[in-house]
């Protein structure tokens, strides 16, 4: 019976499953019934028009790929079934009806203790969790290490969402919110990594192109939407379409570059509220405690330069994909999603468009080795949801969450089949964090210095 009730819960979607989640949280927090009710039914607007963007993103630039790969015969055997086809297996795995508990409460502990200031709400989104305890699981045998995995990820995610938590107010403008999931958390800690590197190279430190300079320096044709036009121009050559085609992949991926910052609006209408009644309540509880109100990475989508990165990492990942060495899948399901990889960094890298391809490859060359070395256990992971038959040698790859380093890590951690891999990855990744860590203390000390001096 609990079984068919979560079921039922996940099966809502995003769209359905956020706003009850959020005014049954803003009703806690003391909201009047009629602006809970209003501020849900906005954010659960905004995640129908995200969803409507996406699949326009989805049914014209994944046939485009697709024909690219045809058209130059790249021979990659694992086709990448994206997020979309990820997480419903991930909700049909042994560990899903636990998972969400056991996150929600790694989070309350967190609170408690004071490790984090987020407070999750975006429930669909403890799926990259729940992928990481499952793999664990599907890799040991072992139920204990996959809640475990459940956990590691939990805390992980948590600290991301406190340590970006400046980038997400001052680049993105989201007052209280934090990003705790998914890609655009776990890409981010590279970013920096290749920030701090980049920063340290004269002459390559000075280099920045944004694309704010384009408005400025080639006017109407700098626009977004005409930038998001000969993007669709590029794609459509490198598919072969003929100039029907092109055409009309140009105003689709024009239209993308419009409507995605408006289809965000809804959300932060409904959210500019909650968070200001969640700080103001949770503060007076807590003896003045800063939270972070831990949302969709979504968000992220609607800023203008995520849109133009994710359209330049269409046939970039593609590019990697066919020049990596070792690498089986061919870039598909994310690719209409790609911003989700590189969101966070344009945060970090202040929109230097020099600075994110530069990371943005190093994460998709990454991505892509990992979610290589992860494909018999995502395969294994769509056996056991019927998602595909046993003995049928069909083969599962996925870039979002398949191709994420702490899934590998905690994976490798508990079976060491990979221990080269292993050292390598673990060790970079963690130096990452570590920089990741650094920054983000930094950036409180400054902010502290500064409250102090304005007493």
């Amino acid at each position: 019976m609990f079984e068919q009730i979560m079921k039922y819960i996940l099966d809502l979607g995003p769209s359905v499953m956020l706003p009850i989640v959020i005014i049954i949280f803003s009703l806690i927090l003391r909201m009047k019934v009629g602006d809970a009710f209003k501020a849900g039914i906005h954010i659960g607007i905004g995640f129908v028009g995200i969803g409507l963007v996406i699949g326009l993103l989805i049914s014209s630039v994944g046939p485009a790929a697709q024909a690219m790969a045809e058209r130059f015969d790249i021979s990659l055997n694992v086709v990448d079934v994206g997020w979309p086809g990820t997480a419903p297996i991930t909700w049909a795995s042994q560990i899903a009806l636990i998972a969400i508990p056991i996150a929600i409460i790694t989070n309350i502990i967190m609170l408690v203790l004071k490790l984090t200031k987020v407070v999750n709400v975006d429930i669909w989104n403890i799926w990259h969790m729940t992928f990481t305890g499952a793999i664990v699981h599907i890799a040991t045998g072992s139920y204990w290490l996959g809640i475990i995995g459940v956990i590691m990820h939990a805390i992980v995610s948590y600290k991301l969402g406190d340590w970006f938590a400046k980038d997400t107010r001052d680049y993105f403008g989201l007052e209280g919110i934090a990003i705790p999931h998914g890609t655009s958390a776990y890409c981010a800690p590279i970013s920096v990594f290749i920030d701090n590197i980049i920063e340290k190279i004269p002459g390559l430190n000075k280099i920045s192109f944004k694309a704010d300079d384009l408005q400025k320096r080639f006017g109407a044709f700098g626009e977004p939407v005409v930038v998001g036009f000969f993007m669709g121009v590029i794609l459509g050559l490198l598919a072969g379409y003929d100039l029907k085609g092109v055409l009309q992949l140009s105003i689709q991926t024009a239209a993308v570059m419009l409507l995605m910052p408006r289809v965000i609006k809804p959300i932060m209408d409904g959210l500019t509220p909650i968070s200001r009644q969640a700080r103001k309540h949770l503060q007076s509880k807590f003896g003045g405690q800063a939270f972070l109100i831990g949302l969709d990475p979504a968000l992220l989508l609607g800023q203008s330069t995520v849109v133009t990165a994710s359209l330049l990492f269409i046939p970039i990942s593609i590019l990697i994909a066919i020049l990596l060495p070792g690498n089986q899948i061919l870039p598909f399901g994310d690719l209409a999603t790609i911003g989700f990889f590189v969101a966070m960094g344009v945060a970090v890298h202040q929109g230097n468009l020099f600075r994110i391809i530069i990371s943005g490859s190093i994460i998709m060359a990454m991505t892509l080795w990992i979610a290589t070395q992860m494909i018999p256990f995502t395969t294994d992971l769509a056996i056991n949801a019927g998602a595909i038959n046993a003995g049928s040698g069909d083969l599962l790859g996925s870039m979002d969450q398949g191709g994420a380093p702490l899934t590998y890590i905690l994976t490798q951690l508990t079976t060491l089949q990979q221990p080269i891999g292993f050292t390598i990855i673990g060790l970079f990744y963690a130096f990452c964090l570590f920089l990741t860590w650094k920054r983000a203390r930094r950036f409180a000390l400054v902010e502290q210095a500064q409250a102090d001096d304005k007493q």
